[in-house]
């Protein structure tokens, strides 16, 4: 396995719509493992395979606390969504920066796993969230994007300053 390299906002290639995933092979398999290492090694929840510049409707997610629930979901689609609910995200292609965003409580979503076989799952609060957050980057939407222009340009200069200070520490 190996750890990808996560690409940061405001790069042009976050906005990339992601294809189906058509081949469920060796190659798939070992991508998704290199999904969670990355993510795992980043201290993240959740990774699209957009973010690691390969433009496949790829996610995982992994919120327990022991990181031992890995979920990968290829070719997600969201069939029912019901409720809302608040919740502060953050992104590992905007580090450091967190905002609320207003989302469904709950979803159904159909998707493949890694062998092609078709899933059904349903998801309920954070990892609602996770899910929906995570196949919008797929879509090539951002968290900030349901953000008002206000808000997202204060958000946007306070990466930006955190990049300045990076640069000169």
């Amino acid at each position: 396995m190996s750890v990808l390299t996560i690409i940061e906002f405001p790069d042009p290639r976050l906005r990339t719509k992601a294809e189906p995933v058509t081949v469920f092979d060796a190659e798939l398999k070992q991508f998704v493992a290199d999904m969670f290492e990355t993510m795992y090694d980043a201290n993240g929840v959740g990774l699209a395979a957009t973010q690691v510049n390969v433009h496949k409707q790829v996610l995982v997610a992994d919120m327990s606390d022991e990181r031992n629930q890995p979920l990968a979901l290829i070719n997600a689609r969201i069939i029912e969504k019901d409720g809302a609910q608040v919740y502060q995200e953050g992104c590992l292609s905007f580090p450091g920066i967190y905002a609320d965003v207003t989302r469904a409580l709950k979803v159904k979503v159909k998707a493949n796993d890694v062998d092609g076989n078709e899933i059904e799952h349903e998801f309920e609060g954070p990892l609602a969230v996770c899910v929906q957050h995570e196949m919008d980057h797929l879509a090539g939407k951002v968290f900030v994007d349901y953000l008002s222009p206000l808000k997202r340009s204060m958000l946007l200069k306070r990466l930006e300053k955190q990049r300045k200070q990076a640069a000169t520490a």
